[in-house]
């Protein structure tokens, strides 16, 4: 085996651990390193699609892999290499690149290992709108007096996809640039939980690295802390370093797709620490939002659409910031192949068949949603009882299958215990009229509609 394949070959099994397999199978399949000429590797592709691509979203990530193992490369090249076993059908390129294109994992590609940080993540390109300004005017609050400050710790929680991790990493590259001496580390729970577990497998003197390691930051920033839910240990030793770096006067911060109220098998010391700062949501992305972040987005990528396609994608997809973006990644690929701007005509079908469907579910599956957040038996909700740990979950099912699936009052009735329909609409009022000024209410409704 020659020099050249055995170097690509294993930086194939590198990218194949960083890429998902449709992204893996469609760009790389048919690629090989032609030759290496004065520290360029000359990389053979099968047609020009292929080699835009991987010059173009790939590009970085098979140069650090080649200079992971071998120093003396200094730059990659792509060739297209016609040689007939290499043909590769077109349209099933172009298929696979549409229904890709939102996932490419550049984001890791960029991450600084001293701190975790993504320096692509910057308030110059975090959109603000209602749905998220609270928590922005917040993180603000947090860059004029670091650790200092009312919003310590900051909790910011809301479904996946609408800007958390976008939002907190920012504060980070935000500390760095405006207090060069603090230092700031990022990590996730998962992360944080691999490392104790590493730490505790490893003796008594890595376990001390391990805390005097997370005890040295001014800002501590924790992402999707729900994954240590049941994780007592660990859960036990952020409380410690929890404890140190507040009574120190460090900025701490957590995020996470819940209430910390609400997330199951977290401890109650945690959760009052946590209560002790600023919570605060981020929702879903209200048109205005929407159409601005279609337009930044566009923009970044010099992809300048009529604005009736921008219009109709923020009006037909409620969907999160992510799935937005993954969309509108879909339109400009589809733009460049055809080498001129989508009609509207053909953007509609393409948003039809590319969009997220949305969940159908049934009445039953609301009620065992809405039982399991309360911890009550489901069977409960369709008996003849009064009892109040059971009439309030039964009101808020009631409320919730009328107000967001529009089912009649009495289906409603009839399927959940054959009750009057009369009875149905006087718990939709109830709800309804308490959510005006209940803010646990409404946060308890707002997080079971996460759960959908």
């Amino acid at each position: 085996m020659t020099e050249n394949k055995i170097l690509w070959e294993n930086t194939l099994k590198e990218l194949g651990n960083e890429l998902s397999r449709a992204n893996f199978s469609t760009w790389f399949k048919y690629t090989d390193i032609l030759k290496q000429d004065d520290g360029i590797v000359v990389v053979g592709v099968p047609n020009e699609f292929v080699k835009d691509w991987l010059q173009n979203k790939f590009h970085k990530m098979i140069l650090k892999s080649l200079r992971n193992l071998c120093e003396n490369v200094r730059g990659v090249e792509y060739l297209v290499h016609k040689v007939e076993e290499k043909n590769i059908p077109k349209m099933e390129i172009e298929k696979t690149a549409l229904e890709t294109s939102s996932e490419l994992p550049l984001a890791d590609l960029y991450v600084n290992k001293e701190d975790g940080l993504n320096p692509r993540y910057t308030f110059d390109n975090f959109i603000i709108g209602s749905f998220n300004e609270l928590a922005f005017a917040a993180s603000q609050a947090i860059l004029r007096k670091v650790g200092t400050n009312v919003y310590n710790p900051l909790f910011i929680y809301g479904s996946t996809g609408l800007g958390k991790t976008h939002l907190i990493q920012a504060i980070g590259n935000q500390v760095k640039k405006l207090h060069p001496d603090k230092k700031v580390f990022y990590t996730t729970s998962e992360k944080f939980s691999v490392d104790y577990i590493n730490s505790v497998g490893q003796g008594s003197k890595n376990m001390n690295t391990f805390k005097e390691k997370y005890r040295k930051y001014d800002l501590f920033i924790m992402d999707d802390i729900q994954f240590l839910s049941n994780k007592e240990k660990t859960q036990e030793e952020l409380f410690h370093i929890f404890n140190e770096l507040y009574h120190n006067n460090k900025q701490i911060i957590f995020s996470s797709d819940r209430h910390p109220n609400y997330i199951p098998a977290l401890e109650d010391r945690l959760k009052s620490r946590f209560s002790s700062g600023m919570i605060v949501d981020i929702q879903e992305p209200e048109y205005e939002s929407r159409i601005a972040i279609l337009r930044a987005k566009a923009q970044a990528n010099k992809f300048f659409p009529p604005e009736e396609v921008l219009d109709y994608l923020a009006s037909s997809v409620r969907g999160n910031i992510r799935e937005l973006e993954g969309l509108l990644n879909g339109i400009i690929c589809q733009s460049q192949l055809k080498n001129r701007h989508l009609t509207l005509s053909e953007i509609k079908p393409f948003i039809k068949n590319t969009s997220k469907p949305k969940k159908v579910l049934s009445i039953k599956e609301i009620v065992k949603v809405v039982c399991g957040f309360y911890s009550i038996e489901e069977d409960h909700v369709y008996e003849k009882t009064r009892r109040k740990e059971v009439l309030k979950p039964r009101q808020v099912a009631m409320f919730i299958l009328r107000e967001d699936f529009n089912i009649s009052y009495p289906t409603i009735g009839q399927k959940l215990g054959g009750r009057d329909h009369t009875t149905v609409m006087h718990s939709y009022e109830k709800i309804k009229g308490a959510l005006k000024n209940d803010l646990p209410l409404m946060q308890e409704i707002d997080q079971i509609r996460a759960m959908f």
